[in-house]
């Protein structure tokens, strides 16, 4: 079967004037026959327009927006170095000391840590890639590498504070790039 189109004498712009008026016919219609009480259609059109809610009182305060819990330890850290170096770790890899890694009893393989000196405020950041500590008042071992950036490579313990960092952290991704610079800064302690 053939099919015909069919064509009426109204321009592309008649056509759209004709459909507009069309569909506020409808709407009026429709808005008409759906007043309760038999009031006109502008009636029923202001009713069904809502106002905007006051705005809240100044004793009301609006409650900010809860961000999400982030993970912090605070506790006594400590290093390893030389004696380790080669070995491989609970990751798989090897240790490498002047890697900024370090180890962690309880957290997932491959989070990112900031960690910060308690009495120095200096940060870095590590990854964990080992479990450990061995001694039970520690929190976490961190790599030779990570123990001279913070400060403790001379005192071997100190008071820190660990957080966990997503991958997005600007902070995170900046500190990745001055180590890309830096690629031989640490030195091993002379024995």
């Amino acid at each position: 079967m053939k099919r015909t189109s069919f064509r009426t004498g109204f321009t592309g712009k008649q056509r759209s004037v004709r459909k507009f008026a069309t569909g506020l016919l409808m709407m009026g219609l429709a808005l008409s026959a759906s007043g309760k009480d038999g009031s006109s259609a502008s009636t029923a059109l202001a009713a069904s327009v809502k106002a905007p809610p006051p705005p809240p009182s100044p004793a009301v305060k609006a409650k900010p927006a809860a961000k999400p819990r982030q993970w912090l330890e605070e506790g006594i850290a400590s290093w390893y170095g030389e004696k380790f170096q080669g070995r491989t770790t609970a990751g798989g890899e090897l240790f490498d000391m002047n890697q900024m890694t370090c180890a962690h009893r309880t957290l997932p393989l491959g989070t990112w840590l900031r960690v910060t000196n308690l009495r120095n405020h200096r940060t870095a950041f590590v990854r964990v890639n080992d479990r450990g500590p061995i001694l039970e008042d520690r929190i976490v071992d961190l790599s030779f590498a990570a123990a001279q950036t913070l400060g403790l490579d001379g005192v071997g313990l100190g008071q820190v504070r660990l957080e966990a960092v997503s991958l997005s952290d600007p902070d995170l991704a900046l500190a990745m790039v001055a180590q890309l610079q830096m690629p031989s800064a640490f030195v091993p302690p002379a024995r």
